[in-house]
């Protein structure tokens, strides 16, 4: 009798084990955090929103950050948040214009003055919370909206006026609101892959790339191509996504500690981000970079064919341009 009660009470034990295990386990969710980029701000917000989501959660969810294209290009990475398999992915706000067009707003040349006057945009209380459900009627969630750093185009050779993007084979976000600018100028754009730029630029394929300064560095471009032309036309909007399904399948506690942590990552970034982009015009110099500025008179002429093409390219679609005229009144308050 005493040892079939000996022998019930290990099974009880291991059965008892065996369900704290089991339910252990189900309580620890894991959340990828995925970028093409390293060493920038979206790289800092996503150590920073770790570190908030930790103080808040806990092991309850075990974060996991895979910067430089880890788990995969661009395109796969956003393919990757709308199926679910990565569970959070943040990026300029250009490359998720083909899974929502709408996200090409960010993208308006002229419309932000500086990168505080973009963060008082982005962070107006109201603002904030529709640009954190505009997409999810697509399965996305906006966890995290950031100033990434003023547009540049790097070039093999120098552009410094307008007449010499004539005929050049430029890389380009998949946005059409770079596309068809550039296709304005002479330029002939080309959307690619941040892992096939090097590649494309070495052979010829490509004669420059537009991007910020902060991966210009990172990447070591300089060891490409050493021009730098200033076009002053737009500041690049990163926003990190997380997938509505799995967003939804977390306890409400965890839920708003996300959100949270998002918010709070948002506004510890920005002074980093400024001081990153100016480190990085010194690193660019310093290993032999030029940076080159438009006459005035050729700046002025961009930015009114930019504001014309990509006025056009917004009101085209009712529902693009809805959300257009809300920002443009949002940037207005803010001003």
């Amino acid at each position: 009798m005493k040892k079939i009660l000996t022998i019930g009470l290990a099974l009880f034990t291991l059965a008892s084990l065996g369900s704290l295990s089991i339910r252990d386990a189900r309580a620890e969710a894991v959340m990828k955090l995925a970028s093409a980029t390293i060493n920038d701000v979206q790289h800092e917000w996503q150590k920073v929103f770790a570190e908030n989501l930790a103080k808040s959660v806990g092991d309850k969810v075990k974060v996991e950050i895979y910067p430089a294209s880890q788990l995969g290009t661009i395109p796969r990475m956003a393919e990757g948040v709308l199926l679910g398999v990565i569970e959070s992915f943040i990026t300029p706000t250009a490359f998720l214009s083909g899974t929502d067009p709408r996200f090409q707003i960010y993208d308006a040349p002229g419309i932000f003055d500086s990168p505080e006057h973009l963060a008082r945009v982005i962070h107006d209380p109201v603002y904030r919370d529709h640009l954190e459900t505009l997409a999810l009627d697509k399965g996305i969630r906006v966890i995290g909206a950031i100033f990434n750093s003023p547009m540049l185009l790097l070039s093999k050779e120098p552009v410094q006026k307008l007449d010499d993007l004539k005929g050049m084979k430029i890389r380009t976000f998949a946005s059409p609101l770079q596309i068809d600018p550039l296709k304005d100028l002479g330029a002939s754009p080309l959307p690619l892959a941040l892992s096939e730029v090097v590649p494309a630029l070495q052979s010829g394929n490509i004669d420059g790339m537009l991007a910020g300064m902060p991966i210009l560095t990172a990447f070591k471009y300089y060891d490409v191509a050493t021009n730098v032309t200033n076009l002053q036309s737009q500041q690049i909007v990163s926003v990190n996504v997380v997938n509505e399904a799995w967003f939804q399948a977390q306890p409400t506690d965890v839920q708003e500690a996300i959100r949270a942590a998002g918010r709070a990552a948002e506004q510890a970034v920005l002074p980093w981000g400024i001081a990153n982009v100016e480190r990085s015009n010194k690193v660019w110099v310093e290993n032999g970079g030029k940076i080159i500025e438009l006459s005035d008179e050729d700046r002025k002429h961009m930015m009114t064919r930019f504001a014309e093409v990509g006025g056009a390219v917004l009101r085209a679609n009712e529902a693009v341009a809805a959300e257009y005229e809300l920002l443009l009144k949002t940037v207005e308050q803010q001003r």
